[in-house]
Order: structure tokens, then C-alpha cells, then sequence
């Protein structure tokens, strides 16, 4: 299976969102990543569930909702109504964790689970068989453009022995940092999908630079 990739429309030109849009549909990419920031859990504030109708209107690809974001369990129903097909939320944000999950797939959503980078990922260990998806944070929340953190390719490993351990299947994805250097490495390691932000939306060719990516 060839890897996942999912660019980041938070280093979209927000001026021509949808052209942006049009051109992930007529790209290589599998998902739309969408990055919801709320200003307490990370220190920025992005999309609101506006923007995401906005995209789900003129997407053909799932929605990869990554929510950064207090009290996660108070928002599930609103994203479902957005558009959300798959919802990330974060480790440090959920009180209950396996609550969540389980309120997320009631939903009619498949459930992710985000881990900042200093969490490990032993946390994982009662509910990765529920899960659909670890996002595995390579920078620091909030902001785009981040140097690439090292340590992120051992949690990469670590996660891919776990997964196995349990006999289960899960997407390990990564976001922060990507590009074909790192992306390599990822997939070595054992990651079956990449988020890229400003390494497409910055390069010369968007469209071609998600090709590349895709062939790791």
C-alpha cells in the first residue's frame, strides 16, 4: 500500500481557498488535513467550522480534521455536521480518552488520536485497538514551518510495535516537518501517512511536490 498523504490546507492561500481545494482534488493526495487551532490549548487560532463547510463543499477527498482544541467531547456532533471523516483529537486534551474515541465513532467517524511530542507512546496502550489512527506530532502544535523533530522517528518505531503487539491495524501519521527527506525516513520506520504544509503550498509545483511525496 503506497503511503497516505495528506496536505495541510492551513498553508493554503486563504485568499483562493478554493482553487487550492480544486488543485488537492486533482492532485495524487489521498486526504484534506485541516488544522483547528482554539487559542487555549495551542497558543494560534484557525479554521471554525465555517472554513470546513467551505472546503467539504468543494472537496472530493475525506476530511482529516485535527482538532487542537479544549474539551474535545463538546465539539463531535458540530464537526460530524462540518463534514469531518476522520477526527483527531489530542492525548492531553481528553479527560477520558476512551470516552472520546468511542463518542467519535457514534459519530459515524473514524477516530484519531494526537500525541505532542513529549507524551509517549506506551499512553496508548488500553485503547489502540479502538483506534483508526495515531497522529504522532513531529513539532510542537500550533504554527507551520517547524524544524523536524528527531526523536519523532523512534516514536514512529515504537508505535509500529505496539500496533503489532495487539494484533490490530492503525494509520501511524505524522505531521510537522515533512518533506522528502524526513518523509523517507518516516516510511522507513514504519508510517503509512504524511501531512505536509508548507513543503507543498511553499514549493514551485504543489501538485508535483504531492506526487513526490506520494512515491515514498
Amino acid at each position: 500500500m503506497s503511503v497516505i498523504i495528506s496536505p495541510s490546507v492551513l498553508s493554503c492561500d486563504f485568499s483562493n481557498i478554493q482553487r487550492d481545494v480544486e488543485m488537492i482534488n486533482n492532485s495524487k493526495a489521498d486526504w484534506f488535513h485541516i488544522d483547528v487551532m482554539d487559542g487555549v490549548f495551542v497558543p494560534n487560532i484557525s479554521f471554525g467550522f465555517p472554513v470546513i463547510e467551505a472546503i467539504k463543499k468543494y472537496a472530493t477527498k475525506p476530511l482529516d480534521v485535527h482538532i487542537m482544541i479544549q474539551n474535545p467531547d463538546l465539539y463531535i456532533a458540530d464537526f460530524k455536521r462540518c463534514g469531518a471523516d476522520i477526527l483527531t483529537f489530542h492525548y492531553e486534551a481528553s479527560t477520558h480518552v476512551h470516552r472520546t474515541i468511542q463518542a467519535i465513532k457514534q459519530a459515524g467517524m473514524k477516530a484519531g488520536i494526537a500525541l505532542n511530542p513529549h507524551t509517549p507512546i506506551a499512553l496508548l496502550s488500553e485503547v489502540i485497538e479502538d483506534l483508526d489512527l495515531v497522529l504522532i506530532m513531529s513539532v510542537n502544535p500550533g504554527f507551520g514551518g517547524q524544524k523536524f523533530i528527531e526523536n519523532s522517528i523512534s516514536k514512529v518505531k515504537e508505535l509500529k510495535l505496539l500496533i503489532g503487539s495487539k494484533n490490530t491495524t492503525c494509520i501511524i501519521e505524522i505531521d510537522g516537518g515533512v518533506n522528502l527527506e524526513t518523509g523517507k525516513r518516516l516510511v522507513e520506520a514504519g508510517a503509512n501517512a504524511l501531512v505536509a504544509g508548507s513543503f507543498v503550498f511553499n514549493s514551485e509545483n504543489p501538485n508535483n511536490t504531492i506526487a513526490d511525496l506520494k512515491k515514498l
